[in-house]
């Protein structure tokens, strides 16, 4: 209560709060206080269990029983294991400076947390087909209630971004918090997919994925955009190992390349204003090899400034993002999205390439960048096989 008192006073005489403000102020405090009032004696234990992360391999290959036993185990270990990993991003969000935390849409994300551990602990065990579906229906309306998180994480650290004073701090939160909810929702996904009669999948892994066909998809997605917005839009050349194909997980690449190919698209179309019918194409090249795969995307942009090509890839929450700077630090195209492709969470807030380079990263990856200020950009994006010669990634 001293840090909220404080706090108010603080602004009683910066913003001249009056009694509305004043009650606004004193019911997000409740609503943060409400927020903070989960089961700690539940919570606490689990924050000292570390995760059980599995690697893709052994996703594949514990995925198919003539049984149907595999579902069963697949939602047990989801039952002991969504708990935990939900456990410590709680504690993440209560670790956050206090004036960020008491931010609204941050908070809103809090509490969907705090929802989803009570819902995914007060779960019975299970024992039989009966509690496995009730179990999945439960799992899969979290992943609706949670599909927009990103976004609102977005938005909510753009409206405190004045307070944000320990830039690294915030950056490891949400590196840990955006990988962290996309290892959930593998996970989850994979669980609900196992019960799918796809020859080529194995839960959500894919087991002949051609980085040509999910390339074309975002390619055609990105142009549509792009005709919507500037009336026109480059052309796209893909070569190198067109031919590929290998088991890996479409979830991640279906977040990651309808941003860089926007981007890509974006700063070639504002470079080229002049000549909207005439524009540079992009090429994207394709290279496997027995450890890991690169998608390398070239355009004609005229690359990126000088005085931001070292914070490209960084959260740009701090920044003005109404000034006129490079694409790739900017919103694309507004709020415009597609449902169908479920690309919301990529969208805005200067969050789509820092949230793209740490879902690489989660997955034994990379994503860098490599500007000729003039001409245009090579983004590189390099993900491990999950059956390489190397170890692979774990989720």
């Amino acid at each position: 209560l001293y840090r909220f008192f404080s706090f108010c006073l603080s602004h009683i005489g910066l913003d001249g709060l009056d009694k509305t403000r004043l009650c606004t102020k004193l019911h997000k405090h409740a609503l943060v206080q409400q927020a903070n009032e989960v089961n700690w004696n539940l919570t606490v234990p689990l924050l000292f269990q570390p995760s059980v992360r599995l690697t893709p391999t052994t996703m594949l290959y514990s995925g198919k029983s003539p049984d149907g036993s595999h579902i069963l185990s697949s939602a047990r270990y989801l039952h002991m294991e969504l708990p935990v990993r939900i456990a410590h991003r709680i504690k993440g969000f209560r670790s956050l400076p206090f004036i960020i935390g008491c931010n609204p849409t941050i908070l809103q994300v809090h509490e969907l947390y705090i929802r989803a551990f009570h819902m995914l602990s007060d779960f019975p065990p299970i024992t039989d087909q009966e509690t496995e579906i009730r179990y999945s229906r439960m799992v899969q309306q979290l992943l609706d209630d949670h599909k927009d998180v990103v976004t609102m994480l977005a938005e909510g650290f753009r409206e405190c971004r004045k307070h944000v004073q320990d830039e690294t701090l915030i950056r490891n939160f949400l590196d840990t918090t955006l990988t962290s909810r996309l290892g959930i929702r593998m996970l989850a996904t994979h669980h609900l997919k196992l019960q799918e009669n796809n020859p080529d999948f194995v839960g959500i892994i894919c087991t002949r994925l051609s980085p040509k066909k999910i390339i074309e998809k975002w390619v055609d997605f990105a142009r549509r955009l792009c005709e919507h917005q500037y009336g026109g839009a480059p052309r796209v050349r893909i070569n190198g190992h067109v031919a590929a194909r290998f088991p890996f997980i479409p979830m991640p690449l279906d977040y990651i390349l309808p941003e860089l190919l926007k981007n890509a698209m974006r700063a070639t179309m504002e470079s080229h204003l002049d000549t909207p019918n005439n524009v540079p194409d992009l090429v994207v090249t394709i290279a496997n090899n027995d450890i890991d795969f690169i998608i390398r995307i070239s355009d004609r942009g005229g690359g990126i400034p000088h005085s931001i090509v070292g914070s490209v890839l960084d959260y740009h929450f701090t920044t003005a993002e109404e000034s006129n700077q490079d694409p790739r630090v900017n919103n694309f195209f507004g709020n415009m999205t597609n449902s169908n492709f479920n690309n919301g969470p990529m969208h805005g807030f200067g969050f789509g390439l820092p949230t793209s380079r740490a879902y690489a990263e989660y997955l034994g990856g990379s994503l860098t960048i490599q500007s000729m200020q003039g001409i245009g950009t090579d983004v590189y994006l390099r993900l491990r096989h999950i059956d390489g010669k190397e170890e692979s990634f774990r989720i």
